[in-house]
């Protein structure tokens, strides 16, 4: 298991750009951390919750079947 990062499996319009998606994303999911285990924004109010580099990827040819069987398996 890779402690370090987060899969996410998500369908999006395409006129909406990636990188807003993972902006928003990181911002609600910092919000609520920092609201409900308040001693994490103490340990880290000197860094970004969640680093600034993301990355996204088409499923193309695989089916959806296949994606979350990675994603899974990532996670064991």
């Amino acid at each position: 298991m890779q402690e370090d990062h987060v899969h996410l499996f998500l369908s999006a319009p395409p006129r909406v750009a990636p990188s807003l998606i993972a902006n928003t994303l990181k911002g609600i999911t910092a919000r609520q951390v920092f609201k409900h285990f308040p001693k994490v924004k103490q340990q880290v109010w000197s860094v970004s919750f969640w680093s600034r580099s993301f990355y996204v990827g088409t499923v193309g040819e695989m089916t959806e079947e296949t994606v979350k069987q990675y994603i899974e398996v990532g996670q064991e």
